[in-house]
């Protein structure tokens, strides 16, 4: 048996927690350790149009980091570290800004010939990775750069690759969090696991995931209220319904063993033609918090902790917008913003980023993957497509 549901709130329950205090700070200088896999980026080039992004008055964005093949998901140290997944390439790299100046000098191979080694999550001092199946870890790693190595936590997932890569991230519950994919676009699968998101606790001598959150189609992003400590995620929904519907979700756990609809409702009021039948009326799921839209594929999502951007934007949620790949006319490929705090039944979303995608031609140079704060209040933004990870900061000089 792969898992134990949750469904008793009281000593499982991943709600309590208090308020984050803001991360304040600066950039640290770093010493790179020099190491055979170790590679200087700091003139790399990334091919982008910076000139085409629009942002909102007095940010600016910068290439952090050029030269990281299918960047994906974000991790960092508390110094600055910057840790990378990618999907299809197989590996997992540090990039490390020397000099403090807002631009990676190094990037260090951690692992190679992985499988789809997207979601990395860092705890006291070890990187954890995720493959299909696999929860991996690299003790001590910002001390092990330039010789690392990992052990295997867990090899219980599903093996299953169709939305078979991850997100971690560490709850305020010390545990792990680790979704598992509907192994489809669209199915009612026999095993339970699929279509959730897990946790574990990656100190256990003997690790059973448990569900958080069933019917989730593919989460590939998600993060916690700093007020709240309710888990939100992101939630990419079904193809081949049309351009406009279903629309993706971002969605909130109140309680753990919540039902989000998967496969049988989706984006809270569409039934789905092949499996709605089976499943209940639509009020016995979870209504999605906001809709972001139809095949506008969110992915990273975070919760502005930061002191760098104005406080319009304290606690608010950034998303990476993959985008589309087979609508008739291109959506998403920018950064959205939602104000958890408007949360009335109306709450939408607006545009933080945009101009990846040229809305005439429909040309697309870029696609935002995962966004993360590094130390001074700076947001990063990775991209699978241009291979790099964007800086945008504030500065109303």
């Amino acid at each position: 048996m792969y898992f134990k549901s949750l469904v008793i709130v009281g000593a499982l329950s991943f709600l309590t927690l208090s308020a984050c205090s803001p991360i304040q700070g600066k950039l640290h200088e770093i010493v790179p350790v020099e190491g055979k896999n170790r590679v200087d980026i700091s003139e790399s080039i990334a091919e982008v149009k910076l000139e085409t992004i629009v942002l909102p008055e007095n940010f600016k964005i910068e290439v952090w980091a050029a030269d990281v093949p299918n960047a994906r998901s974000l991790a960092r140290s508390e110094e600055g570290i910057v840790f990378v997944g990618n999907r299809g390439g197989g590996s997992v790299f540090a990039l490390i800004d020397s000099d403090a100046d807002g631009r990676a000098d190094y990037r260090y191979t951690l692992a190679e010939g992985m499988r789809q080694p997207n979601g990395i999550a860092y705890r006291n001092g070890d990187l954890y990775l995720s493959e299909v199946s696999r929860i991996l870890k690299f003790p001590d790693i910002k001390n092990n750069l330039t010789n690392p190595y990992y052990e295997v936590v867990f090899d219980g997932f599903p093996t299953k690759g169709h939305h078979g890569h991850k997100y971690l991230g560490f709850g305020p519950d010390g545990k792990l969090y680790v979704p598992v994919g509907a192994p489809c676009n669209i199915c009612n699968p026999e095993e339970e696991i699929f279509g959730t998101i897990t946790r574990i606790d990656v100190d256990a001598t003997e690790i059973k995931p448990e569900i958080v959150a069933h019917g989730v189609r593919n989460t590939v992003g998600f993060d916690w209220d700093p007020e709240t400590g309710n888990l939100w995620f992101t939630d990419n929904n079904r193809d081949m319904m049309g351009d406009d519907i279903p629309s993706c979700e971002l969605n909130e756990v109140t309680e753990p063993g919540q039902h989000f609809g998967y496969p049988f409702w989706h984006a809270g009021d569409v039934i789905d033609p092949e499996f709605g039948e089976l499943g209940m009326d639509s009020d016995n799921y979870k209504y999605p918090i906001v809709k972001l839209g139809a095949h506008v594929a969110p992915l990273g999502m975070k919760f502005y902790r930061g002191a760098m951007f104005p406080k319009i934007y304290r606690k608010s949620i950034f998303i990476a917008e993959h985008g589309s790949w087979n609508r008739s006319k291109k959506v998403g490929y920018k950064i959205s913003v939602v104000d958890p705090s408007a949360k009335n039944g109306q709450v939408g979303k607006s545009v933080f980023a945009e101009g990846w995608l040229d809305q005439n031609t429909q040309e697309v140079w870029g696609r935002p993957v995962d966004v993360m704060e590094l130390p001074d209040g700076s947001l990063l933004v990775s991209d699978d497509f241009a291979n790099c990870i964007y800086r945008i900061f504030y500065s109303p000089d």
